[in-house]
């Protein structure tokens, strides 16, 4: 989808610009055309002419350059892209972007330019966190700004946490699945199908007042059900308990306990062409339910917990099985436990995302997916649920339509 596309690649002064030279050349195999601008500061990572090698094309780095014509390179560079990525950004330039400061080619290029803007941030995770930071970030998304990532991971300073660029590879299948990148209007990709969805927690009750539940607030289950819904879909909500409005065009389906949404999904499931499993479903429930509200007395008390019915593993086990997609949230080895569940539930495919860490996940408004299937897999950057859900149903549909 990038193929014939101007982008201009801005480059700024962090460890982390030599992954900029793997986006340069990912790009051009995609069929883009790449100019890239560097800052002072990111000369001192990564020479100009490894860009220059990659691209085919003069790396730009001065603000008023002679040499061009009317000495207006911002003016003209800003015209030619079709739009503009800066990887990394740094703290320091995400600050002068966010209050319009404009004292080199590059930071006076996203004034000038009119095309869409993508920034991949990538800074120490004391900085990423910082407020002022979160602050500049929030502003940018505000102003039309698309931020990728940034992902978790160990950093050149011996520090863990957020604040690594996202992976060359993740930022390429941002560029290309973006809608606004798109050569025509976006495709109605499941034009006439039937997909079900489940989602949110559920909740499994110890006595009339009490239950056990999870931090699941549906919010990519309902992107989902609204992506789907835009593809062209004839969508069905099976949805846990959550503060959350279903879109007006799909049917919903209310239930509350595990066995409750076993039953809904395992109802309807034959009848749908696909099926996606984004609830975060109790693995256990409590043997009896007490009739009367537990009084406070023991120390201590023992709760007798029995497993709930697989609602993934049954659907894919119908005679007329949807093409059924699973999600893994998960806590730490995350691909090892994605691919064993993958496999040993016979899905076709699964999204995994970690949980229990500072950005994504649980409660937020961003997340991040990692896709596989058996045959391969495709990483989806840290972006608002909303794009995300549209990536995945994109790439559902892609997979749908190669295995039938």
């Amino acid at each position: 989808m990038l193929i014939n596309k101007h982008i201009l690649l801005g480059v700024s002064g962090g460890i982390a610009a030599y992954k900029a030279a793997e986006l340069v050349r990912l790009l051009r195999k995609q069929g883009a055309e790449v100019r890239v601008v560097m800052t002072k500061s990111a000369m001192q990572f990564i020479a100009p002419l490894t860009f220059q090698a990659l691209s085919g094309n003069p790396v730009h780095s001065e603000l008023l350059d002679a040499d061009a014509e009317n000495a207006m390179g911002h003016i003209s560079l800003a015209r030619w892209a079709d739009l503009l990525i800066i990887a990394p950004a740094t703290a320091n330039l995400i600050a002068k972007l966010t209050h319009g400061l404009a004292d080199d080619l590059l930071s006076t290029l996203y004034l000038a330019a009119t095309c869409p803007v993508y920034v991949a941030p990538a800074m120490n995770q004391a900085m990423w966190n910082k407020t002022v930071t979160q602050e500049n970030i929030e502003k940018l998304q505000h102003h039309g700004v698309k931020i990728i990532g940034p992902e978790q991971g160990d950093q050149a300073c011996g520090e863990t946490g957020y604040g690594r660029m996202s992976e060359p590879v993740a930022i390429c299948n941002y560029l290309t699945d973006a809608p606004e990148n798109q050569s025509s209007s976006p495709v109605q990709c499941l034009q006439g199908l039937k997909v079900l969805i489940s989602t949110g927690p559920t909740r499994e009750p110890l006595d009339p007042v009490r239950y056990l539940t999870n931090r699941s607030s549906g919010k990519m289950g309902y992107a989902l059900a609204n992506a789907a819904l835009k593809a062209g879909a004839e969508v069905t909500l099976v949805s846990g308990p959550v503060a959350l409005t279903a879109p007006a065009n799909c049917e919903l389906v209310p239930v509350e306990t595990a066995a409750q949404m076993y039953e809904a999904v395992m109802s309807r499931a034959s009848g749908h062409t696909i099926y996606i499993g984004a609830a975060a479903v109790a693995d256990y429930s409590p043997a009896i339910m007490q009739s009367e509200k537990i009084k406070k007395q023991e120390e201590q008390t023992t709760i007798i917990l029995q497993k709930t019915k697989d609602i993934l593993a049954d659907v894919a086990k119908l005679d007329k099985r949807p093409f059924t997609v699973g999600f893994a949230a998960e806590t730490h080895n995350l691909e090892t436990y994605a691919r064993d569940k993958l496999v040993r539930k016979k899905l076709d495919m699964i999204a995994a995302n970690w949980v229990g860490r500072e950005q994504g996940g649980f409660d937020s408004e961003q997340n991040a997916l990692h896709v596989f299937w058996e045959s391969g897999e495709k990483t989806l950057a840290m972006t608002d649920k909303t794009r995300l859900a549209e990536q995945l149903i994109s790439l559902i549909a892609e997979r749908f339509f190669i295995k039938s």
